[in-house]
């Protein structure tokens, strides 16, 4: 996608095959819709009286009017103009990229950005615009024989229009950002949806090294077993056993401009570290899944496509500072070898775990990743994983379930993900949840029970990251869709996203 920034105060003069105006449910037009409407003879006026309700989200569309030179005149409801908000104005951006997409423009102008919203400064509005043309255009037809070629969205170039010149430098760099998110959001949902026959761990490793050849800021790390089995990741491997497939353990540098030390400190703070989840396939191991929507497993590696997406998006922006993403990667299979419900494994930080449950896998090759990660000295690590199905039951398909540490670094990601609108919602972190870890025969089970589940997970996660600031995004209800809507969703890249430029 081509995004620019226009400045007109004559919108009813643009020359473009569609322009979107906001219209308020109780009649107040917005500036550019009032300006169409007086060079129009009050045809927007005369319509809305007539039909148009300017319910959030809805659209209608006007043709060839007098005085205007845009063929197409797309009217975008905005809901009550004192309920506006963030969100509307997100819905309303998606509402005109849709009608584009469903149109088959190639190119079209937006007006909806320059509407002032009390919480959303302008650079948080255009970056929602660029974003809402990325989910619009968003297409996968990478395991299909035969792609429909008429089937791929023709839209590629949005231009945000405002009469003041004063707004193009903000407006510039939030289209760059959205851009940037659209693009890190497509690799991720991408990665997603992929087969596990073919997103493997080998693949997504080569698919690293694709984004470290293309981004110079980026430097790419592939360890295999040999080099695995020599850090002692002795809980991550014991998961990778039970698949002829073999795993991986990507390391990727992000390195920007360097940010100054903090006013009193002697050093800049330390790199951040993304830690994702990337089982390709979860069968359960030998406690075996159900079969009715098993296939849905595959999507067990979205934690890693988020990390992949987020920094190939922070490496488009060219964000200061310094990431770190590490990614361990295999398949949870059944076979002969593989871990056996009350099997001890000894991990990287010489804890040893009684496997009680061969399901619970995400977090035997989540932990052996945060103890790697304390070489970085880091000033904060979020590991982000499709954990549990408890979190699913806890809080749906609406918020992450976010545990944290460190009450700065929760709070910090719970502000990003509302202004991104990708929220999340802390769980507590108790030492009393810690209790239902205890085994018989090693340092800790893998598995609390069932009171609790998405506790107890990050309760056994927080034992290897006691050395620095750590937060966990549970992702498993909201990492992807099921049932005919079925795909993932590329969630939490936006977070994740708002949260290292807010850092920035």
């Amino acid at each position: 996608m081509d995004f620019s920034v226009s400045i007109s105060a004559s919108p009813h003069q643009t020359k473009t095959p569609a322009i979107s105006v906001g219209v308020f449910a109780d009649g107040v037009l917005s500036v550019a819709a009032d300006a169409i409407d007086r060079a129009s003879s009050g045809a927007i006026r005369a319509v809305i009286k007539a039909e148009f309700t300017g319910r959030a989200g809805s659209t209608l569309v006007l043709r060839n009017l007098d005085g205007v030179a845009a063929p197409r005149i797309v009217l975008v409801g905005l809901g009550k103009q004192a309920e506006y908000t963030p969100r509307v104005h997100a819905r309303a951006e998606q509402a005109f990229a849709a009608y584009c997409v469903q149109a088959r423009l190639i190119e079209a102008t937006s007006t909806l950005a320059a509407i002032d919203c009390p919480t959303a400064p302008l650079r948080d509005r255009a970056r929602s615009a660029a974003a809402a043309c990325g989910e619009a255009t968003y297409h996968y037809d990478a395991s299909f024989g035969k792609p429909d070629p008429n089937a791929r969205p023709k839209l590629k170039k949005l231009t945000l229009q405002f009469a003041n010149a004063a707004d193009k430098a903000a407006a510039t760099i939030g289209l760059t950002e959205g851009g940037a998110l659209a693009h890190g959001m497509s690799l991720a949902r991408t990665l997603g949806n992929l087969p596990g026959n073919i997103c493997t761990p080998t693949y997504l490793g080569e698919q690293a090294k694709a984004l470290g050849k293309e981004f110079k800021s980026l430097s790419v790390k592939v360890l295999d077993r040999k080099q695995i089995e020599a850090l002692k990741m002795g809980s991550f491997l014991s998961v990778a056993r039970g698949s002829v497939e073999q795993p991986r353990f990507i390391v990727l540098h992000y390195k920007g401009k360097p940010v100054a030390a903090k006013r009193g400190a002697k050093d800049p703070a330390g790199p951040i570290v993304l830690v994702g989840k990337g089982i390709t396939f979860d069968s359960g191991g030998i406690s075996l899944k159900p079969a009715a929507t098993m296939d849905e497993m595959k999507f067990d590696m979205c934690g890693a496509a988020s990390v992949l997406g987020t920094l190939r998006a922070v490496a488009e922006i060219g964000l200061p500072g310094e990431i770190i993403g590490l990614i361990p990667t295999c398949e949870n299979m059944p076979s002969g070898s593989a871990n056996k419900p009350g099997d001890v494994v000894t991990s990287m930080s010489g804890q040893t775990i009684e496997i009680l449950n061969t399901d619970a896998e995400g977090r035997l090759i989540l932990c052996d990743a945060l103890t790697y990660a304390e070489r970085f000295k880091p000033s904060a690590v979020i590991d982000i994983a499709t954990l549990t199905g408890a979190c699913v039951v806890a809080l749906g398909k609406v918020n992450t379930g976010l545990f944290a540490s460190d009450d700065a670094l929760a709070e910090a990601l719970l502000a990003a993900g509302k202004q991104s609108m990708d929220t999340a919602w802390r769980l507590p972190l108790d030492d009393a949840y810690q209790e239902q870890l205890k085994s018989n025969f090693a340092d800790m089970a893998n598995i609390g029970g069932q009171p609790g589940g998405a506790v107890t997970a990050a309760c056994f996660l927080a034992r290897f990251a006691k050395a620095y600031h750590w937060a966990h995004l549970d992702i498993a209800g909201t990492a992807w869709r099921g049932n005919s809507d079925k795909g993932s969703t590329g969630r939490p890249v936006p977070m994740l996203l708002q949260y290292l430029i807010n850092q920035a």
